[in-house]
């Protein structure tokens, strides 16, 4: 494993995107635990999009224009739906409190599916695997090793960004119109991350 893939990895994975801005927004509406179980689930989502890659199904999304189109509108759908639902259910960014904080099951099943689905309706996931792992592998079992080593990474630096979040959650609590404001940004970055993948 090289230098130029550990340096180029955390650059991708640094670089906010939708599964940054989902864990983000999981840790100040619900703690630290739900910011992890986000980093957990948009890591999850990269799973497919490995298969794909070192299976050589990727090749075949590349390639179609129809498969790409199809699973790129299927991305952009969630990213409208997950505006919409931002704006309309409060209980998505409204904070709660310090007894709420902790996560029930059902909600981290629900955190957990929201995120896989973020990672995995984003073809340009998959298109990024097919130009970024041939650079660093030549053999399946090379290609395997960094795509572990890949969501390693993710993992941690999307739990970094939520823990960091989470943090600020008391902050917010005092100030209800910030909530407000941040419910109202959620909502717009994940339509203009929607209006991005369709013009891609």
């Amino acid at each position: 494993m090289s230098l130029a893939f550990l340096v180029t990895t955390v650059i991708a994975v640094a670089t906010p995107g939708t599964g940054v801005l989902y864990t983000l927004s999981a840790g100040l509406a619900h703690g630290r635990k739900a910011s992890v179980i986000a980093a957990f689930g948009c890591t999850l989502g990269i799973v497919p999009h490995v298969l794909a890659t070192v299976t050589g199904l990727a090749a075949l999304l590349h390639a179609s224009a129809v498969a790409f189109e199809v699973v790129k509108y299927l991305g952009v759908a969630y990213l409208v739906h997950l505006a919409w639902a931002t704006l309309r259910d409060k209980s998505e960014l409204v904070v709660e409190t310090a007894a709420e904080a902790a996560v029930a099951p059902t909600s981290a099943r629900k955190i957990v599916v929201s995120a896989v689905l973020i990672n995995l309706l984003n073809p340009k996931l998959t298109i990024f695997f097919v130009a970024f792992l041939p650079q660093f592998a030549t053999g399946f079992g090379q290609m395997l090793t960094l795509s572990l080593v890949f969501m390693a990474v993710t993992f941690a630096g999307f739990a970094v960004y939520g823990v960091f979040a989470a943090a600020m959650r008391d902050r917010v609590l005092a100030r209800p119109r910030v909530t407000v404001w941040l419910r109202r940004f959620f909502a717009a970055s994940f339509a203009a991350l929607g209006v991005k993948l369709a013009l891609t």
